[in-house]
Parts: C-alpha cells; sequence; structure tokens
C-alpha cells in the first residue's frame, strides 16, 4: 500500500506542485489549505505523514502539530517554513515537530526527508510466537542501558537520564543522541550523522544538524555542569564529560 501523506499548505501554487510531485512520486496525498482543515482531516483518518507549511492563516501548521502531539498522536511531522532563523526552526521542534525544510526547497530533499521520517516511524520485527523454533540464543547482552558520560539510555523504551534527571527528548533527539552514546569518545563527522540519522546527506550548507544539537544540548546542560557534545570545527561532533 502506498503511504499517505496529509499536506496543509495556503499557498495554491505550492500546494499544487507538490500535491502533484507527491502522487507521482507514489504517495496517497490529501492536500488541505488551511491548520482547521488539516486537524478535521487527521482525525478523520491518520496519515503516515503530515507536511505542514508553517505560515497559514488562523491555525497555522505549528499549532496544528501542538494539538496532535498533546492528543498524543506522534504521527511523524515535517514542516515547510520560510523562517530561516535558528529560533524558527527551534520553535517548530518544540512543537513536537520531527524535521523540517526551509523554502524555497528542492522537492528532492522533501522526499529524501519524507522517507527518513518514515523508515523511523516504521514498526519493529514481530517477536516469535511463543514455542517457535528459535536457535540458539546468543549470549545476553551485558545490560540494556547504554552509560557514557553520566547519561543513562534505555533503547527499548526510547528513555534517558542525566544523573537523576530524565530527559523528554523528540524521536529525532533520541536517535541522535543514541549514536553519540554509542560512540562516545569517537568524533563523527557530520556526513556519518547525516547519513545514520537521516539516511541521505544535505550537504554542507545545511544547517539541520547544528539545529538538533543545538537543541539536544539545551535539553542535556546543566548549571555548573560539564558540556556534553562538543563541537569538532569543520569535522563533527564527539559525546564526551568535559
Amino acid at each position: 500500500m502506498p503511504h499517505t501523506v496529509l499536506l496543509a499548505e495556503d499557498d495554491r501554487a505550492i500546494r499544487n506542485a507538490l500535491e502533484r510531485a507527491l502522487t507521482l512520486e507514489g504517495y496517497r496525498v490529501t492536500a488541505v489549505a488551511d491548520g482547521v482543515e488539516a486537524l478535521a482531516q487527521a482525525h478523520r483518518s491518520r496519515p503516515d505523514v503530515l507536511v505542514l507549511d508553517v505560515m497559514m492563516p488562523g491555525v497555522d501548521g505549528l499549532q496544528v502539530c501542538r494539538v496532535l502531539r498533546a492528543e498524543g498522536d506522534r504521527t511523524p511531522v515535517l514542516i515547510l517554513t520560510a523562517l530561516v532563523e535558528t529560533a524558527d526552526r527551534i520553535a517548530g521542534l518544540d512543537a513536537g515537530a520531527d524535521d523540517y525544510v526551509v523554502k524555497p526547497f528542492d522537492v528532492e530533499e522533501v522526499f529524501a526527508r519524507l522517507r527518513a521520517l518514515l523508515r523511523r516511524a516504521a514498526p519493529a520485527p514481530a517477536e516469535p510466537e511463543p514455542g517457535a523454533a528459535q536457535e540458539a540464543e546468543a549470549p545476553a547482552p551485558a545490560g540494556r542501558f547504554l552509560e557514557a558520560a553520566g547519561l543513562r539510555m534505555d533503547p527499548q523504551a526510547r528513555r534517558v537520564w542525566r544523573g537523576d534527571r530524565e530527559l523528554e527528548l523528540t524521536r529525532t533527539e533520541f536517535e541522535l543522541l543514541e549514536l553519540l552514546v554509542r560512540h562516545a569518545g569517537v568524533v563523527l563527522e557530520h556526513s556519518t550523522i547525516y547519513d545514520r540519522i537521516w539516511g541521505y546527506d544535505f550537504g554542507p550548507g545545511s544547517k539541520n544538524l547544528a539545529v538538533y544539537v543545538g537543541y539536544l544540548r539545551r535539553k542535556l546542560d546543566e548549571p555548573g555542569a560539564p558540556q556534553l557534545i562538543h563541537t569538532v570545527r569543520g569535522v563533527g561532533y564527539v559525546l564526551r564529560e568535559g
């Protein structure tokens, strides 16, 4: 079955062009012109992914995202925005969006980001039925938790703590932090992180990774405590304490 996309964009030309492009790419698209219609449609039939424009009259894309997240809806959300300041992008992540594309955008970038969101949202492989024949069990792992630089992560439950404080992370933030924790002390290049988290290297001009790292730092850092995520200028990022 083709993936379903709910597209909300008030600019008719952009909406029609993107709807046509997504349809040709194999998606089943429902296109609406404002946030009120987007919420109504999302409540009628939950899509596989939402593409929401930020600047819509009345209920904008960020408000749509906040309402859905408040209702417990975890459907992946891709934000379309003409706002390029870091604070504006952070506002989108604060609202619960999973990723964003800055206008004017290349439609191939939209496709790549949607593919990455849908991969991450795909259900895990089913567990074998009780009593089913199984191969000899592998040795049990040392523990279900990952620990590095004062952080403790439970990848199965998707929970993370710094000391006694539990952090509330979005899907992308958790996956980025998990990658850094698993390679603590190792400098990961920008291209490696893009490939592992988004499945696509958006090139040296992209600010996407820097925005997510900045937002993750805001949640991780504590007054008087050492910073955990360090920038290696021109190369990438590394997780280490101090």
